[in-house]
């Protein structure tokens, strides 16, 4: 039903009533008996309505405007306030004739006439009979015709039918009432009220939210029982949609009360922030969007990011997924998606670079020379993963930094030591809390190119946990056929890491994955020997400590006597870090001095070296003399380079137990027991008596038992200590050999071998004994280092023996 047209005095304007006015009753039988005992006119003034039908019995204000109505009404209300209304069939026309309006109306008593501010006119009018027009006798100054009455068919007083479908529409009107909130609920105390059957209908008729034309035809309905049946239906059909819109409306009433409060708030919000100089979300999207529209990615990457930012805009920033989207927009837009620094083809420039920033490493500079030919001939060829493997100190991470500067290119480090969590590396996924990108995009962030020198620093140390295994994680990274589309867990898109430059570093290949380990170019970074220390010195670490110490090569020198001093006197290492620690402690000195005014000597000595680090620590590892039975020396390989080990070994009365002493390792225990066995099996080869092996006890030890020990190498070293022992012989002077024996007496070669040599001269040994498969690696050593050494290749043990042991009785040699 629509809104309430019940009308009474005091629901409209009250302008020319005087106080007396009395509401307008709603009619009873009695009204509506003494309506139908009426007799009608036989000619009325027409009053056509726009856009409304009026019902016998109902009461209904209507506005007049138009000069022939207001004329008709006022004539009217000036004799028996009796006229004719019926509705236009079309409400646009504006001086409607007899063909503009329906022939059925109804006859109607004028209550109030209201003259309006407008102009207009207000009447309140009472339906009183249907008729239907006969005939029209004039239409100026307004429309006269004759009528006939219409009678109704009734039902029977008692016609339980009719009874019911009365009650129907009672019922159904005070439901309609009550779900409408558009009608007053004062209209359900006028339907309970209501006494007459036919004007309910009416009155029902009226009120309901129907067209003119369907109004129309329930006003042409003779039956008074079809009328009230055709009522009852469009009330259903009327209740139903009011109950659909009223679900509606709730369900939308609800999302937009809650939407209406965030958008009150977000508004409040966006003024609190324009006022604190802060921007707006709707700021930030646009100037996302704005930095998207320059960016050189690919489709696929622009699809996603349109959509990602979509679902930025449909999202509340109060809640905290907001700004776990914000930061992976940001990511997305920071990544340098296909954009590389320019490659520099200067071969000669390059070269010039990696000689100034490095002394020797000649292998590594011929590696990045071939890659950077290989380079400037194909442009593009994807990136080599090289692997420096050396021990520390010897430059393998500072390598780095000048072949990105020797290439034009950007550079970062990853420093992988002691990494447990898969996650560094490949990231967490956005949905988690603190959600961050792996180290690896996060670099290439960092360093504003898809192309840089990437150092992947301490790759050895990584570690596997139940986090899960990085190691594993780094396969992706580090194959080439695999990385143009690596797979970062917070990105959720792939990236192409094949034109990025990936140098990793490592003290030891034994931790490291073989699976990783394949995929990478191995480049032994060896040592360096004493010469090429006081050079590095002399070059780099001195004029380095006197910059980081604020001095100029006029506060300090040192000359390259006293370097080499340092160097033997106060490190024992592979590499130049603690070389730099001791020439800083002279920086130190000198600046010392300089800020206390105090006099020193710039050009340093031998007597100052002594002065300001003291007495030298770690004295070169010497040589001993062949006067002692059973002593050997050995070489040996370590993490920090290479070292000279001596054997001993020492017979006592008993029953021809084997001990072993110093530390040692599996292995190097069972190279013992091989030497022992196989010297037992050929004693008489090597002039031994047979019995002496059940009559004594043999003991060997290896020095520094505090420092574990193992290897296979000292086999050969072993086997001279023991035939030594038994034979009471000496063993050749300045003389040290390295090499794995078998049961068989052959002598299998080792590795570690630059080293190896590079202690052998700093003990100023002589003679130096290999297995002849070892002769390959003294021939990649630079002839610089070989100066002064004589090399003895063997393949048999007893080589080893002809070669290493002499004829000559020791001093004071027992007698076995």
């Amino acid at each position: 039903m629509k809104k309430s047209n019940f009308i009474t005095l005091d629901s409209l304007s009250l302008q020319e009533f005087d106080e007396n006015s009395e509401l307008i009753p709603l009619m009873t039988p009695e009204d509506e008996e003494e309506i139908n005992n009426e007799s009608l006119p036989e000619t009325l003034p027409i009053l056509s309505l726009r856009n409304t039908v009026l019902f016998p019995g109902v009461v209904i204000p209507i506005t007049a405007g138009r000069d022939k109505s207001i004329k008709l009404i006022n004539d009217a209300n000036k004799g028996n306030k009796v006229i004719g209304v019926v509705a236009q069939k079309d409400e646009t026309v504006e001086d409607p004739s007899v063909k503009d309006i329906h022939e059925t109306g109804t006859v109607a008593r004028i209550l109030r006439v209201l003259k309006m501010p407008d102009g207009n006119v207000t009447v309140i009018i009472q339906g009183k009979k249907r008729f239907k027009i006969a005939e029209v006798i004039t239409e100026e100054p307004y429309m006269n015709a004759t009528i006939r009455e219409m009678p109704e068919a009734k039902p029977a007083k008692r016609n339980k039918e009719f009874s019911a479908i009365i009650e129907s529409i009672k019922d159904l009107a005070l439901e309609i009432i009550k779900e409408n909130p558009n009608i007053p609920s004062e209209a359900s105390f006028a339907i309970k009220n209501i006494e007459s059957n036919s004007f309910l209908i009416n009155f029902v008729s009226s009120n309901m939210n129907l067209s003119v034309s369907e109004k129309q035809l329930l006003l042409e309905n003779n039956d008074l029982k079809s009328r009230a049946l055709a009522t009852l239906k469009l009330m259903n059909v009327e209740f139903q949609k009011l109950e659909l819109k009223n679900d509606i409306q709730s369900k939308v009433q609800m999302d937009m009360s809650q939407q209406q409060r965030e958008y009150f708030l977000h508004q409040q919000m966006k003024t609190i922030q324009e006022e604190l100089g802060g921007v707006s979300h709707d700021e930030e999207i646009d100037e996302m969007k704005a930095r998207a529209s320059e960016k050189l990615w690919d489709a696929n990457v622009k699809k996603h990011f349109d959509k990602e930012v979509g679902k930025l805009q449909r999202m509340n920033p109060q809640v905290s997924e907001y700004s776990i989207q914000r930061n992976y927009l940001e990511l997305i837009l920071d990544l340098p998606w296909n954009e590389f620094s320019k490659d520099k083809f200067d071969l000669k420039r390059a070269k010039r670079i990696l000689d100034r920033d490095h002394f020797g490493l000649e292998d590594v500079k011929r590696r990045i020379i071939e890659y950077l030919a290989v380079l400037k001939l194909r442009n593009d060829m994807k990136s080599p993963i090289l692997c420096l493997y050396g021990p520390p100190g010897v430059g393998k991470t500072s390598l780095g930094k000048s072949i990105a500067e020797a290439l034009g290119r950007e550079y970062v480090r990853v420093s992988l030591g002691g990494l447990r969590d898969e996650a560094e590396i490949r990231g967490h996924r956005k949905t988690y809390i603190g959600a961050m990108p792996g180290r690896i995009i996060q670099s290439l962030k960092k360093a504003g190119t898809s192309n840089p020198v990437f150092v992947l620093d301490e790759i050895d140390k990584l570690v596997n946990s139940h986090q899960g295994d990085p190691s594993s994680a780094m396969l992706e990274v580090l194959d080439p056929e695999q990385n143009s589309e690596f797979h970062d867990n917070f990105l959720e898109m792939g990236y192409d890491l094949s034109k990025v430059m990936f140098i990793a570093t490592s003290n030891s290949l034994s931790t490291i994955q073989p699976a990783l380990l394949d995929r990478m170019e191995i480049i032994n970074v060896t040592g360096y020997t004493i010469e090429e220390k006081v050079e590095i010195a002399k070059r780099h670490l001195l004029p380095k400590q006197l910059k980081e110490h604020g001095l100029t090569k006029k506060h300090l020198k040192i000359d390259k006597p006293q370097l080499e001093k340092i160097v033997e006197g106060y490190t024992r290492e592979s590499g130049v870090r603690g070389l730099e620690k001791q020439i800083a402690k002279m920086v130190r000195f000198a600046a010392k001095n300089i800020a206390m005014e105090e006099d020193y000597n710039i050009k340093v000595t031998n007597e100052d070296v002594i002065e300001i680090l003291g007495g030298p620590k770690l004295e070169r590892d010497k040589y001993e003399n062949n006067n002692v039975a059973g002593v050997v020396t050995g070489l040996a390989w370590t993490r920090v380079g290479g070292d000279i080990l001596f054997i001993e070994s020492i017979l006592s009365k008993g029953k021809g137990t084997l001990s072993i002493t110093g530390n040692l390792g599996k292995v190097m225990k069972e190279s013992a027991t091989i030497a022992m066995e196989y010297i037992k099996s050929n004693a008489d080869a090597f002039g031994i008596d047979p019995t002496i092996f059940d009559k004594y006890n043999v003991h060997i030890h290896v020095p520094e038992g505090a420092t574990p020990k193992d290897g296979p190498s000292a086999g050969v070293t072993m086997l001279t200590s023991l035939v030594s022992l038994f034979t009471q012989r000496k063993v050749k002077k300045s003389l040290a050999m390295t090499g794995e024996i078998t049961l068989r007496g052959k002598v299998l070669p080792v590795g570690g071998i630059k080293e190896k040599i590079l202690a052998a001269k700093r003990a100023r040994i002589k003679d130096i004994l290999l297995c002849e498969d070892n002769r390959r690696d003294i021939e990649e050593i630079k002839p610089d280092y070989l100066k002064g050494l004589t090399f003895h290749y063997v393949t048999d043990m007893s080589d080893v023996i002809k070669i290493a042991v002499t004829d000559q009785k020791v001093k004071n040699a027992k007698t076995l």
